[in-house]
């Protein structure tokens, strides 16, 4: 029998903070998997989410969550301990300001991917730092007119949006997605769009997972720093939380 896949609130509800959830099973590694989850796994260069789980006065502290078969999630203790049985009813109370700080460098990488308009060949996302390496053999003359580029993007505080499109659509629009080396995970039939800005005023729309603030007002202000070259034509765009 195929177990049920974990339902993924995270990406229903960026914002939401805590849920009750029903405990389903255990990976052999000492994994907690649930029905639903507020956590999201680590994947697309967004580390998994932390936090904790509490149920009949007990508390698990989550280190991080990650995907397991069949469109689980599970979610790793910080430090060994007994687990909730299967069939508990837990809380799940979300690490949310390290979440946050998650979905705003997350939604700056978008953002830095519009003013630096090159394939994008690598990312990390941290908690108010992040990266992405581009396909550029020379590096921009100016990092400073770069970032305000960026943060007058930021300040113009558009919506930040999903929409839904098959397989075959994302197929037939190759142009869609700006990474060279990792390609949306197809397979599901269909496949998230993240779009930033409407109408005539949309700067951007590629596939992501992950997640993203509201509105671009939201990221604050940002620095970049030195940009790295590493490789023959790859060089390293860092971005940093200024608050």
């Amino acid at each position: 029998m195929i177990p049920e896949p974990t339902r993924p609130l995270f990406r229903e509800d960026a914002y939401l903070r805590e849920a009750p959830a029903r405990v389903t099973g255990h990976t052999p590694e000492g994994g907690v998997l649930l029905d639903v989850s507020v956590f999201y796994p680590t994947g697309g260069g967004q580390p998994g989410d932390s936090g904790r789980l509490v149920w009949e006065g007990n508390t698990l502290e989550i280190a991080t969550a990650v995907k397991v078969d069949h469109g689980r999630v599970a979610l790793v203790a910080a430090a060994p301990q007994s687990l909730p049985p299967v069939g508990a009813e837990v809380m799940q109370h979300l690490d949310w300001e390290r979440r946050h700080l998650h979905m705003r460098i997350h939604t700056a990488l978008h953002l830095l991917s519009v003013v630096v308009p090159l394939p994008v060949t690598g990312g990390q996302i941290g908690a108010g730092r992040g990266r992405l390496d581009f396909d550029m053999p020379e590096p921009p003359a100016d990092i400073a007119a770069l970032a305000e580029a960026l943060n007058r993007l930021i300040d113009r505080d558009l919506p930040v949006t999903d929409d839904w499109i098959t397989d075959d659509e994302l197929i037939a629009n190759p142009g869609l997605v700006k990474t060279m080396s990792v390609m949306p995970p197809l397979g599901q039939g269909r496949v998230r769009l993240v779009r930033i800005g409407q109408g005539a005023a949309q700067i951007d729309l590629q596939p992501c997972g992950g997640t993203h603030v509201a509105r671009t007002a939201e990221i604050g202000r940002i620095e970049i720093g030195k940009i790295e070259k590493k490789g023959r034509v790859n060089r390293r765009v860092t971005v940093t939380l200024c608050d």
